[in-house]
């Protein structure tokens, strides 16, 4: 039976007590018809802090300004080829992995290494994995993931290679203009609001492609089309830097790459924030080397010459030495970590362990600036 629709005669504006109970009346309505939560006060709600899951990277956590990947958001990395996209995003995988979540990885591209996701602390015995044949089928199978509230993290690598099923069965040369983009904008509209009722955090892989004939301006762009850009609460611009050479034997080796991570879009904390990691092929995100840099930088970790300290003993001579101590010694990386996010506001310092008053400061009123020779600063 179809409910009765109010006349717009009957439609008018309401004050004092009057207006009240016709608020009440129509959010009893609201309840009744769409569920209890469907309407609330901001003020009401059970959750006002942003809940987040570490990146895996301490610097990254750092330039997110939350502390990490906000839960039931959508994050897209993007960058050129081998940048370390791939990387970033499996680092999240082994943090979801690592606070007893479950993450699923649909790998479009059909090119995930899982001799390399181990080695990035990834259990791949226990990884959610897919290799869909079309882009529809891939959307379908995160939208289904997601849908069941039991995943906690669906990397899609990547949107680039998502291909709707209409060009898969033509031929090569067909045009589709326009079709990538119309799936990739159902997708987010259909997903978007699972996502956020279910707290998964959904990252999307995108490649890079110029745009043909700009005279003037930045000609990159990243293909599926507008809707990606605006529904990410979160986006990642990645880019690799100059090259790590070896020590000893392998000094005449590249072993590793700087990399630029510049957080573009962030709905959460002030964006254009830019975190600088050290990528060690085979290894992933050196944990050990950004946690010496910030904390030297912090003077959590005292330098005096080539020498660092931690509260008042030697650790090593030498970043690599020092790097060293602290991948040998985990309760003490541990301990220095833990100091780095109190000072930044990731977590709330222990009980009985006051912060001294200049480390006391409030986040929300300093401007963080990851600088790839200074290290990072504090500006007031």
């Amino acid at each position: 039976m179809a409910k009765k629709q109010k006349k717009l005669d009957d439609i008018s504006k309401k004050f004092g007590e009057e207006r009240q109970k016709a608020l009440d009346d129509a959010l009893k309505n609201i309840e009744k018809d769409f569920g209890k939560g469907a309407i609330m006060k901001l003020g009401e709600r059970a959750e006002q802090k942003v809940q987040v899951m570490s990146s895996g990277s301490l610097a990254l956590d750092i330039a997110l300004g939350a502390g990490g990947y906000p839960k039931g958001r959508i994050i897209e990395i993007y960058g050129p080829e081998s940048s370390g996209k791939t990387t970033v995003a499996l680092h999240a995988v082994a943090q979801a992995q690592k606070e007893g979540g479950i993450a699923a990885f649909i790998d479009a591209e059909h090119a995930l290494d899982p001799m390399y996701a181990q080695a990035l602390g990834v259990n791949i015995d226990e990884l959610l994995l897919s290799q869909p044949d079309s882009g529809e089928q891939g959307l379908e199978i995160a939208g289904k993931l997601i849908d069941s509230g039991a995943v906690d993290l669906v990397v899609v690598d990547s949107v680039a290679a998502l291909v709707p099923r209409a060009e898969i069965d033509g031929d090569i040369g067909d045009s589709h203009v326009g079709l990538q983009a119309r799936m990739m904008s159902q997708a987010m509209r259909k997903l978007s609001a699972s996502i956020n009722k279910t707290k998964t955090i959904a990252i999307f892989i995108n490649q890079l492609r110029e745009k043909v004939g700009v005279m003037f301006g930045n000609p990159e762009t990243t293909p599926g089309g507008r809707a990606l850009k605006f529904y990410s609460s979160v986006r990642l611009d990645v880019r690799g830097n100059t090259q790590i050479k070896g020590t000893g034997d392998k000094k005449d080796q590249n072993v590793g790459k700087e990399t630029k991570i510049k957080v573009v879009k962030n709905k959460v904390a002030p964006p254009f924030k830019e975190a600088f990691v050290e990528i060690m092929y085979g290894e992933g995100i050196s944990r050990t080397g950004e946690l010496v840099k910030i904390a030297s930088d912090l003077d959590i970790i005292q330098k005096a010459g080539a020498w660092f300290s931690y509260n008042g003993e030697k650790i090593g001579q030498g970043s690599e030495n020092a790097k060293k101590f602290l991948a040998e010694n985990p309760a003490i990386f541990d301990e220095i970590d833990q100091k780095v996010r109190v000072h930044f506001g990731m977590i709330e310092a222990p009980e009985g362990d006051e912060l001294p008053a200049e480390d006391a400061k409030s986040v929300e009123t300093d401007e963080l600036v990851l600088d790839l020779d200074g290290g990072i600063e504090i500006e007031e």
